[in-house]
């Protein structure tokens, strides 16, 4: 089929019923520097490069759909938040995000600690080299393993998510003749402003202890009065994908009067705040996050009032951003396959991957952006939807998106800002492979996660 061979959708919004898009871009071949990592570019002939490297070429090389990881901006990133903090404060890159043995040792270079939540998770950062004592081990329901596992190592720090935490780690420790060092995650009731599913410091959910009704406190007695562990400190996380800096003021004032309550009643000024993550990123142009040396400033700013209210020592803050760092520096790289134009609503675009890689679109109405990027188009713009090949008609990638009249089957489009949670989520649905991911640097392309094989899928079926 040429590239003018199909009958185009609709060239403009209006014509629509309401929607999650907006009106097309005066240039469909703009890169908006906000959503692409700081490598990327278009050539001469309109072709995306990263780290110097034309896509036509990643896309030959490594197959589709691909996760590109601009490496470059990675460690800028990294070297940005731990640059804005200074050496006073902790900056816990979030493990959730995106890990990987690559990803651990760029953090150790650049100077990052590491959060993880799993055993799979920790054993990945050991195996990499990042050292125990920088590394934080969350979730809200850790095995007796785990634990194990964590307080064996010598990880810095553990975050107790419940009174039966409290006992099970501090009886861990007491077996292994250790005293480990924790922290007490509590929910303060402040409604971040984003999905409800990644929404996490309101009451009526899984993780923490709540503040409300003392329970916070109590659990803080029982830390105190256990052998086996020293309590460090209080840790909150409110949210992710969070831009609005007052739910983190009302946070910081919640934890900072617990805090005070904790030295009125045992003596004691416990020495770190932990704020948790969930800075966010630009998905869309519509998107404005901060960078982190404001983030930096607003966060000290808010707990060192807060403290000085209260006549407390200011403590040693720790952030953990994930998806602030990794986020950007990767987009998915995908081919185009089936085009099908709907009178009168949009042209659905099928590309080679999906809901398998990227579940956000389905499970949070996440939006992205998306761009023709093997070649420049001068075309109108067209209405899309961007959909993966699974057998689920929620299965969409870019819910509404502009794309080029002109595309085509072959042609490879891709979809900025998903280097968090696209590969952490990834998933063999209809038992498609998982894609790699390919970290470019100055010329030079490698995978660090290498693509699934059928062999792999089979390997695990042994009935």
């Amino acid at each position: 089929m040429s590239r003018s061979a199909h009958p185009a959708g609709p060239r403009h919004a209006d014509v629509l019923p309401e929607g999650h898009y907006t009106a097309p871009p005066a240039d469909l071949n703009a890169l908006d520097p906000k959503v692409w990592a700081e490598t990327v570019t278009r050539d001469d002939q309109g072709v995306l490069t990263v780290g110097g490297i034309d896509v036509r070429r990643l896309a030959e090389e490594f197959g589709t759909p691909a996760y590109v990881l601009d490496e470059t901006d990675f460690r800028s990133r990294a070297r940005a938040w731990r640059t804005a903090f200074g050496q006073d404060a902790d900056v816990f890159y979030a493990g959730k995000a995106f890990l990987s043995r690559a990803v651990v040792r760029w953090l150790h270079e650049e100077g990052l600690n590491l959060d993880v939540c799993s055993g799979g998770e920790l054993a990945t950062a050991l195996s990499a080299g990042m050292p125990a004592d920088r590394i934080a081990f969350h979730g809200n329901n850790k095995s007796v393993a785990e634990i194990r596992r964590a307080v064996e190592a010598g990880v810095g720090r553990i975050v107790l998510d419940s009174f039966q935490e409290i006992v099970r780690v501090a009886h861990i420790a007491q077996e292994l003749g250790k005293r480990q060092r924790v922290q007490i995650r509590v929910t303060v009731g402040v409604e971040a402003h984003t999905h409800e599913f990644i929404a996490t410091a309101h009451e009526d959910q899984k993780f923490g202890i709540p503040l409300a009704g003392g329970q916070a406190a109590e659990a803080v007695r029982w830390a105190l009065r256990l052998d086996g562990i020293e309590l460090i400190g209080i840790h909150s996380h409110i949210g992710s994908q969070i831009f609005d800096m007052s739910g983190f003021e009302v946070a910081a004032h919640r934890v900072v009067g617990l805090l005070k309550e904790i030295r009125d009643e045992h003596g004691v000024e416990l020495p770190e705040i932990d704020l948790g993550g969930g800075l966010g990123i630009a998905y869309t142009s519509d998107d404005d996050p901060r960078e982190p040396h404001e983030i930096a400033k607003a966060l000290t700013e808010i707990v060192t009032r807060e403290c000085e209210s209260a006549r407390l020592r200011t403590p040693r803050i720790s952030v953990e951003p994930g998806r602030a760092v990794v986020g950007p520096t990767a987009f998915t790289l995908y081919e185009v396959g089936t085009i099908k134009p709907l009178d009168h609503l949009r042209t659905y675009v099928s590309v080679d991957g999906g809901m398998s890689d990227n579940i956000r679109t389905a499970l949070y109405d996440a939006e992205y952006s998306v761009a023709l990027v093997s070649r420049s188009s001068d075309a109108e713009p067209m209405l899309t939807r961007v959909v993966g090949k699974h057998c689920e008609s929620g299965d969409i990638v870019v819910r509404d998106a502009f794309l080029p009249a002109d595309l085509a089957p072959g042609d490879l489009v891709a979809v900025p800002a998903t280097g968090a949670y696209c590969r952490s989520m990834a998933s063999n649905y209809n038992h498609v492979l998982r894609p790699p991911v390919v970290a470019v640097r100055d010329g030079e392309a490698r995978v660090i996660v290498r693509r699934e094989t059928e062999e792999d899928l089979l390997r695990l079926d042994v009935g």
